[in-house]
C-alpha cells in the first residue's frame, strides 16, 4: 500500500509518551484557519518556496528534463540556495516501517514508539493500517476525530495511544472556522471513551475563536475527568502559507 507523507520528525517529546519518531501524513478533511501545517491539507505533492530568501535569480523557471519537476513546471535543483522543493513523497508502507524501526532500540529505552501524524492520518487509513501491522513498537496516532465511525474504531483498536483534538464544542463555530460540524467527531470520542486505549483530548488556543471561556466550558464538559491538554498558540503558524502560495486566514 502506497501512502504520502511530507516530513518525519525524530525524537519528539510531545507527540505522545516518551521520545518518539513521528511520521506526518499528507491530506486533510478539514481547513482549520490556524493549521500550523498547511503542507498537510493537500493529499497530493506541492511546491514549496521559501519565497522571503528568493534572489529572483530565474534558475527555477529555466526548462529542466527533471521528471520529478515536469508537474509544476519549475525545476526544484536549480536554485542556488536550495529555496526550491516538493512537500510530499510517495512510499510503500513496509518502506516507511523499515525507515521509522531504525531507532526503536533507542525509543523503546526511552519508552517512546512510533507517532503517526498529519494532515489527518484517517485520510490515509488503509495505509496507515498497513503500516501500523508493520512496526514493532508503541505505536501512537494524532487525529482530529473526524472520520467514518467505522474507519475510526479500526486504527483506534490497532494503536497503543491516542492524541485526539476537540477544537471547538459548539456545532456551528466548529463549522465556520474548520469547514466541518462536528458531530463525527463527538460522536468518535464516545467510542474512544469506552474503547480502553489510553489517550488524551488536545485543544489548540487559537485567540478569540477556541480559548473562550465558554468555548473551554463546553469542551471541558464533553471531556469530563479524562486527560485533556491546552496547547499554546504557535505565534509562527503563517510562515509556511506563502511558500505554498497559499493565505492564512489568522489575522
Amino acid at each position: 500500500m502506497t501512502g504520502t507523507i511530507f516530513d518525519i520528525k525524530e525524537f519528539s517529546l510531545h507527540d505522545g509518551p516518551g521520545a518518539r519518531t513521528t511520521v506526518f501524513l499528507k491530506g486533510c478533511p478539514l481547513r482549520c484557519r490556524w493549521c500550523h501545517n498547511p503542507e498537510g491539507l493537500k493529499r497530493e505533492e506541492q511546491l514549496m518556496v521559501k519565497t522571503a530568501r528568493c534572489k529572483s535569480c530565474g534558475r527555477c523557471f529555466m526548462p529542466c528534463e527533471h521528471p520529478e519537476c515536469q508537474l509544476f513546471k519549475r525545476c526544484i535543483h536549480a536554485c542556488p540556495e536550495g529555496l526550491v522543493e516538493i512537500s510530499g513523497k510517495k512510499i510503500e508502507a513496509k518502506e516507511l516501517a523499515g525507515i521509522l524501526m531504525r531507532n526503536a532500540d533507542i525509543l523503546n529505552f526511552n519508552n517512546g514508539g512510533i507517532t503517526i501524524s498529519g494532515g489527518e492520518p484517517l485520510m490515509q487509513w488503509e495505509f496507515v493500517e498497513e503500516l501500523i501491522e508493520s512496526l514493532d513498537c508503541h505505536t501512537a496516532i494524532e487525529t482530529s476525530g473526524y472520520a467514518e465511525k467505522d474507519i475510526f474504531k479500526r486504527i483506534i483498536d490497532k494503536v497503543d495511544y491516542i492524541l485526539m483534538d476537540i477544537k471547538l464544542a459548539d456545532r456551528e463555530e466548529h463549522k465556520k472556522y474548520t469547514g466541518v460540524y462536528n458531530d463525527r467527531i463527538l460522536e468518535n470520542f464516545e467510542y474512544l471513551k469506552s474503547s480502553g486505549k489510553e489517550y488524551i483530548i488536545r485543544t489548540p488556543l487559537i485567540p478569540g475563536i477556541t480559548d473562550t471561556e465558554d468555548n473551554l466550558k463546553q469542551i471541558g464538559e464533553i471531556v469530563g475527568d479524562n486527560p485533556w491538554e491546552k496547547l499554546k498558540y504557535n505565534k509562527m503558524a503563517g510562515l509556511k502559507y506563502p511558500m505554498l502560495g497559499m493565505e492564512y486566514m489568522i489575522k
